[in-house]
């Protein structure tokens, strides 16, 4: 009895089905690129950036909204509800402009947030199969990392002082749809900046789009329903567990975030180069070799290097031995 015959049908199935094999193609290729590691590097640097960019956040807001008790009430709700648990700690506090906090924050973030986008470029580039020594340099990965963290940092603000602005009127439903529609169109934004900026100059911007669109889809429904469970979660642990509640249900909602960046980047490399279908058992598809070769030829680091890949011969391919 074949132990594995289900899971073998489902593999036959999927391959003959475009709308299954495109999932399945981009889950796997996820696996072959460790995108599990490459999303833990992406949310270990985004948690240590979060901090100082909070304080940046509340020092200028501080600055900006001095002595308007009730926009700066609006601007921090807004905040609490698009971070999870730290807004908690900024709620129970006050918007104070401060020059010494401002500077701290600014160098804490540029430091931190360059961690994050190297390692968000690192991922990208793996995932589009950017050899090594086509990728770029020291100076120039960090030029593209401040543009960035420039271009996101604007974007953030906007995102909060429209929220505030809506979560501050009288409610209702319509303003409830304004705000997801104005969440949703700076998330593009936001994620066209991130994904055109990071992403090798090689690849077109057209063969961006599908992933920015589901990484749009799934950044703002981690923050309406992701952050919200979270927060409960960790409501009910703080008790027993205090800080390490806190740091654990953080790191989970930025975990969850760098997965729905790196999944997304995978869409694109999937759809662009028709990485599909994938196998779970031989024969392998030529995606499959397809993909694993590009793959391989990640690692070539030098102009005068070039990585040949090899597959053995399937044993279904020899050809009949000749009649004697």
């Amino acid at each position: 009895m074949d132990l594995l015959a289900p899971l073998k049908a489902v593999d036959r199935m999927q391959r003959r089905h475009p709308a299954l094999a495109v999932p399945f193609a981009v889950i796997k290729k996820f696996g072959d690129d460790q995108g599990g590691n490459l999303s833990a590097l992406i949310a270990y640097y985004a948690f240590f950036s979060l901090f100082p960019l909070l304080l940046v956040f509340v020092t200028v807001l501080g600055f900006v909204l001095d002595g308007n008790p009730g926009a700066q009430h609006a601007i921090v709700n807004s905040a609490v509800k698009q971070i999870p648990i730290v807004g908690d700690q900024v709620r129970n506090g006050s918007l104070n402009g401060n020059v010494i906090a401002l500077v701290i924050g600014i160098v804490g973030a540029l430091l931190s947030g360059l961690g994050v986008t190297l390692a968000a470029q690192t991922a990208f580039n793996r995932v589009h199969a950017i050899p090594h020594r086509d990728r770029p340099d020291f100076l120039f990965s960090r030029v593209r990392g401040l543009g960035l963290l420039a271009a996101l940092g604007t974007l953030q603000v906007v995102s909060t002082v429209a929220a505030g602005l809506v979560t501050g009127g009288l409610g209702g439903p319509l303003l409830t749809v304004a705000g997801i529609a104005v969440s949703l169109l700076l998330n593009v934004v936001l994620f066209f900046a991130a994904f055109r900026l990071l992403t090798d100059k090689t690849i077109p911007t057209r063969e961006l789009w599908p992933g920015i669109g589901v990484a749009t889809v799934l950044w703002t429904v981690l923050q309406s329903v992701g952050g919200a469970y979270i927060g409960h979660v960790v409501k009910g642990a703080g008790q027993t567990y205090g800080t390490f509640a806190t740091v654990i249900g953080l790191l989970t909602w930025l975990f969850l975030g760098a997965r729905i960046v790196v999944y997304s980047a995978e869409v694109n490399s999937v759809l662009s180069r028709r990485l599909w279908p994938r196998s779970l058992f031989d024969p392998p598809e030529p995606a499959d070799r397809k993909a694993l070769s590009a793959l391989a030829r990640i690692e070539e680091r030098n102009d005068r290097e070039t990585v040949a890949v090899s597959f053995e011969k399937d044993p279904d391919d020899t050809p009949p031995a000749a009649p004697k």
